[in-house]
């Protein structure tokens, strides 16, 4: 690695180090967008904002978008906390000279429920369910040979029970190509839109106006109001760089800088290391310097191959948490 490369890479992470501010934690909905997609990303301690490679980079940075060259579809599944699903697909167009076009959909569903009350805390035999829902669609393009550039339009939803709340989201992104070695400098701003509430019929109440008055109706029919909360905002910009170490094996290194509009600021930092281009073995540390973070080290690996004229992908991810269970993701891509 240059020296130049390596003190621009440096400097991103001391300067990640440094950006900390009150935590704002808990006050966004639909957390489940921050959830990370794709294993081969996530094995590299999420550090993706900078690899432009394929369409694993699309959820860290649309920019991405811009730099692809051929259809290939993604499905992935998380094994997550308490036996919740968690699943994503996504696709992506190339259309010649108009850019290219994606779409992605991620679905989140907690399995049933049982309706506890204070008198039933066994339960009333009524079950309910948690799920969230996000579709989005982009379009991204190549500026020049060294920049691409990309933006997403998201639909976002969440229903607990009977009752739900919508909203819209846009993520933007770019991918510069500092230099011939590949280092590669990207950023992007994902998910700023408006603000969402929840309304339906479990928020039904009978409200009596005058407890204190006999005779009145004491039964009105009425609903209660939730307050308006935006879905969580986040900043990346980071580095890749990738380096040939012999023939046959090559190393990728990546970092991350970012900061969420709910919580403190941190970094994030991976690297993955493949033989042949059959074979990677991944790892990483995530959410280093983040005020109170609960997750850590990563790990992972991936093989790939030839279906024919088509090219195969499937990685599987591990990812530490403090106080849960850690979590698993496998995610396999279709090149065609």
């Amino acid at each position: 690695m240059k020296r130049t490369d390596a003190a621009v890479m440096l400097g991103l992470a001391l300067n990640a180090g440094l950006a900390q501010a009150q935590t704002k934690t808990g006050t966004a909905i639909a957390q489940f967008v921050g959830i990370e997609p794709s294993a081969r990303i996530a094995a590299m301690g999420n550090a993706g904002v900078a690899v432009d490679d394929g369409i694993q980079s699309l959820y860290y940075n649309p920019g991405a978008l811009g730099a692809a060259s051929k259809t290939a579809v993604q499905f992935s599944h998380g094994f997550w906390f308490a036996d919740i699903a968690y699943d994503y697909a996504a696709v992506v167009l190339p259309a010649g000279n108009w850019g290219n076009f994606s779409a992605a959909v991620t679905a989140l569903n907690s399995g049933e429920i049982d309706v506890r009350t204070v008198s039933q805390p066994l339960g009333t035999g009524q079950r309910y369910s948690v799920q969230d829902l996000a579709i989005g669609l982009g379009y991204g393009r190549q500026i020049t040979d060294r920049f691409s550039a990309g933006g997403q339009i998201n639909y976002v939803s969440e229903s607990i029970w009977h009752s739900s709340m919508h909203v819209f989201t846009a993520s933007i992104g770019t991918s510069y190509r500092i230099n011939n070695h590949g280092l590669t400098l990207g950023s992007s701003l994902l998910q700023f839109g408006t603000k969402g509430k929840f309304e339906g019929s479990d928020l039904a109440i009978q409200f009596d106006p005058d407890p204190s008055q006999a005779g009145n109706n004491s039964s009105l029919p009425a609903n209660q109001f939730t307050g308006e909360f935006p879905v969580p905002i986040l900043f990346r910009v980071g580095l890749s760089y990738p380096q040939r170490l012999s023939k046959s094996s090559r190393l990728l290194v990546a970092i991350d800088a970012f900061h969420p509009s709910d919580n403190t600021g941190g970094m994030n930092i991976g690297w993955e290391w493949t033989w042949k281009e059959a074979f990677s073995v991944r790892g990483g540390y995530q959410n280093l310097s983040q005020q109170d973070s609960e997750v850590g080290l990563t790990g992972g690996v991936g093989v790939q191959g030839g279906l024919g004229a088509q090219q195969y992908h499937v990685d599987y991810a591990w990812t530490y948490h403090a106080f849960l269970q850690g979590t698993h993701r496998v995610t396999f891509v279709l090149v065609l």
